[in-house]
């Protein structure tokens, strides 16, 4: 999905550019889908890409909302020397929005943990 940066701009609040196309980060605890209990799909704030189903929504308590596993090929990973760190950095798979980061310190079954600006994401209830 191509779009100028003035259709993005355009398109998105100015914490979704800052975070999804300028690969910002919001502050911990501060995104409204972190404390989300209810049963659905977690999607791009920029694509509508399907990304994260609820069932692998867990709470690692490092103040954004994680998974342990994301929709097949709907993220790509790219490798992060920023900060002083190495880091994976995940995006769309449709749009190159920026996510957040994935570790390798999540539960079972995958042992991954998909660390996931919330502001990157929407929401649709199951029974929506």
């Amino acid at each position: 999905m191509k779009q100028t940066e003035q259709q993005w701009r355009e398109q998105l609040t100015d914490e979704q550019y800052r975070v999804t196309r300028l690969k910002g980060t919001e502050y911990p605890f501060s995104g409204e889908l972190l404390h989300n209990e209810q049963q659905g799909t977690y999607h791009c704030i920029c694509c509508n890409n399907k990304l994260f189903s609820s069932n692998t929504k867990f709470d690692a308590g490092c103040g954004w909302p994680s998974f342990y596993q994301a929709v097949a090929d709907k993220v790509k990973y790219q490798p992060e020397n920023t900060h002083g760190m190495t880091r994976t950095e995940i995006l769309c798979a449709n749009c190159d929005a920026h996510l957040g980061h994935v570790f390798n310190d999540g539960p079972a079954p995958t042992g991954t943990r998909y660390c996931v600006n919330s502001v990157s994401l929407s929401f649709t209830a199951e029974n929506e």
